[in-house]
């Protein structure tokens, strides 16, 4: 059964963990200096909050997290028929994790990540593919470059670097 996803960008780790873990009644599942996870079953998501982004606060991307290869290919298949451009990652390192992902945006700008988690890593990993995102899809994509506002990538990289860095 696929995991609703859902990243958020914040300021103040200490201080939204302790907000997030009363909101859900429970502690993260995964805590570092700098990324907190919830896997939650009530709601089914996978809730993730970071910081040391150079985007400000504010919801990051959007996902559908697979529970395994097979989740995941049916899910990179409806992607795929939605006729816009996909990131595609194989053995990536994200997250304190490692595992294959996909990004697309929709019509909005709005970026969503589709992944299948295999193992475990000791560093954050990854970042970036959002403006690589925003790159293939003619600059349409979004970071929470607010709490309160979806923001469209720029079309110029450069620029889109100011919001979502690498």
């Amino acid at each position: 059964m696929k995991r609703f996803h859902v990243h958020v960008t914040v300021d103040d780790l200490v201080q939204s963990v302790r907000f997030y873990s009363t909101l859900f009644a429970t502690e993260p599942t995964v805590l570092k200096p700098d990324y907190a996870k919830w896997m939650l079953d009530d709601p089914r998501v996978n809730f993730a909050i970071s910081t040391g982004s150079s985007h400000s606060s504010g919801i990051s991307h959007l996902g559908i997290q697979a529970e395994n290869e097979g989740e995941l290919a049916e899910v990179f298949d409806r992607l795929a028929q939605a006729e816009r451009p996909v990131v595609e990652e194989k053995g990536v390192t994200c997250c304190y994790a490692k595992g294959d992902k996909q990004w697309i945006a929709d019509p909005q700008g709005v970026a969503w990540e589709t992944f299948y988690t295999y193992g475990e890593s000791t560093v954050y990993g990854r970042s970036g593919v959002l403006n690589e995102l925003a790159e293939v899809s003619g600059g349409i994509g979004t970071c929470g470059c607010g709490p309160s506002e979806m923001t469209k990538f720029e079309a110029d990289p450069a620029k889109a670097a100011t919001c979502c860095g690498d």
